[in-house]
């Protein structure tokens, strides 16, 4: 455990920033889960709408550094990738 008044703010901080992170990496899977599950169904319409929703909250995890940029570049082009083998 921290001893130094700056060690115990930096535990703080660490503490409060793991648990923000853990929330927009949970909703990313959450996303991605719901993205795929449409794709399941054959749902063409509403996964257009889903996979705008999956890029936005993907990319702005990657913009906090949450995830690596190349890791939500990966996400969304495997996302994308299942939506147009669906319509094709």
């Amino acid at each position: 455990m921290a001893n130094h008044k700056s060690a115990k703010k930096r535990a703080r901080q660490n503490e409060i920033r793991r648990v923000r992170n853990k929330a927009v990496r949970t909703r990313v899977k959450n996303v991605v889960k719901e993205v795929r599950q449409t794709v399941s169904e054959n749902a063409s319409e509403t996964a257009a709408a889903q996979i705008n929703h999956a890029k936005s909250v993907i990319d702005k995890a990657a913009k906090k550094g949450i995830i690596h940029k190349r890791t939500a570049a990966r996400k969304i082009s495997r996302l994308s990738k299942q939506i147009n083998s669906m319509s094709a």
